[in-house]
């Protein structure tokens, strides 16, 4: 789609964090598009990576997920944009040349909802609970949901197993899950791009 267009042409693709950061070093793009299902890795440990070391290069987030959940995090850790992938391409078309002109690119209804938040206070519990959830408690829930192990996440991450454990604890209380079972089939929920229903108890 994006070759098809006159003015743009794809540079470089990779499946993996390690690969962009490694395409993006060497080809220094013009602009990236970072899909946060990435294979092996975190998009946003790449965006923060990315921005603190090409602060220059613009990024365009492209998701599954909700983008009331992800948006504002992603905007403060240096992306300049946020599109789901259930948008039409002509969308997509449309960020990529707004970001390439120096602009910030949301869909109108994140828009919307952005003014609404600023205008007025939401009631508690109002949001979906993921929102409460931290950075770092995100992307525990994420690779969870991918099936990997604390010791694993705390290798990907560089912290300590108890220090995973400690989020996994805490993102089970803020989502109201009350067992590990609970909370794996909740991120495995989640990481497919499903709302989780609430736990039905016990």
């Amino acid at each position: 789609m994006i070759e098809a267009e006159p003015d743009m042409e794809v540079c470089g693709e990779a499946e993996t964090e390690a690969q962009a950061r490694r395409a993006i070093r060497e080809i220094n793009p013009d602009i990236v598009i970072v899909d946060l299902a990435l294979q092996d890795g975190d998009g946003l440990e790449l965006v923060r990576d990315v921005h603190a070391h090409h602060p220059d290069v613009p990024m365009l987030v492209l998701s599954m997920h909700d983008e009331t959940i992800y948006a504002e995090r992603l905007l403060s850790e240096g992306a300049s944009g946020y599109i789901m992938k259930q948008a039409a391409a002509d969308q997509l078309l449309n960020a990529l040349r707004t970001v390439l002109r120096g602009e910030t690119y949301l869909s109108e209804a994140l828009t919307t909802t952005l003014r609404s938040r600023a205008g007025t206070a939401q009631p508690a519990g109002a949001a979906n609970p993921v929102e409460r959830l931290s950075n770092r408690e995100l992307q525990v829930l994420n690779l969870v949901g991918r099936g990997v192990s604390s010791r694993e996440i705390a290798a990907e991450l560089g912290l300590s197993v108890k220090t995973v454990e400690s989020h996994r604890q805490s993102v089970k209380r803020k989502l109201n899950l009350a067992t590990n079972a609970q909370l794996l089939q909740y991120a495995m929920n989640w990481f497919a791009g499903r709302r989780s229903p609430p736990p039905s108890g016990g």
